[in-house]
């Protein structure tokens, strides 16, 4: 069984669990005052396994599967199937860590504000796998179909300005940084990835 599919399972159990838990929700979910008052830093973790609905979990849950595994293959190839696992899990797991900083900074004194989801892992993933294959379609809801690095563009300045409104519940900030990390982490691992990036884009063609 691949990692991608173990961390979906661990996810869909957690997360479900979680939705009958309210002390489990409670305790696991990002909370950056709570983080700062009691040292609770295991929550930059926790909180990637917890989701608000079932619709947050399934559409991150789906996306990391269609990505997830080839990502993950991609590694195994490059590393090795051992050293590629530790990798895939350093892309995902840092990925929402690490998408989680700046919020923390940004609302360690905003005691309502709480954050949970995958969503920094995923966007790590995805942006690896643009790196990787770039003008490989990605499409939206099964209808729309983009080569992956004008979506990347896309989805980079849509997360950021969508970020500095704040007009929604949704932690953009999480999505743009996980992306930035999963693509500039993968190009530090494997800097060979950067000529074959930039070939297959000026190869590409509309028609």
């Amino acid at each position: 069984m691949s990692v991608t599919l173990i961390l979906i399972i661990i996810t869909v159990g957690i997360s479900l669990y979680a939705f009958q838990n309210e002390s489990l929700m409670h305790k696991w979910i990002f909370q950056p005052y709570a983080v700062q008052r009691d040292n609770s830093w295991y929550r930059f973790v926790t909180s990637g396994f917890l989701h608000a609905d079932f619709t947050h979990l399934f559409f991150n849950m789906f996306t990391l599967f269609f990505f997830g595994q080839a990502v993950e293959q991609t590694f195994a190839v490059i590393f090795g199937a051992e050293t590629g696992i530790l990798v895939y899990l350093l892309l995902y797991i840092g990925g929402i860590i690490i998408s989680d900083i700046p919020t923390y900074f940004k609302h360690r004194n905003d005691p309502p504000y709480r954050a949970l989801g995958a969503s920094g892992g995923v966007a790590s993933v995805v942006f690896s796998s643009i790196l990787f294959y770039p003008t490989n379609d990605i499409c939206l809801y099964g209808l729309l179909c983009i080569p992956g690095f004008i979506l990347g563009v896309l989805y980079i300045l849509y997360s950021y300005y969508s970020g500095k409104r704040m007009g929604d519940n949704i932690n953009h900030d999480a999505h743009l940084y996980g992306a930035v990390y999963g693509f500039v982490l993968s190009l530090v691992l494997v800097p060979r990835a950067l000529p074959s990036f930039v070939e297959q884009i000026a190869n590409w063609r509309l028609f």
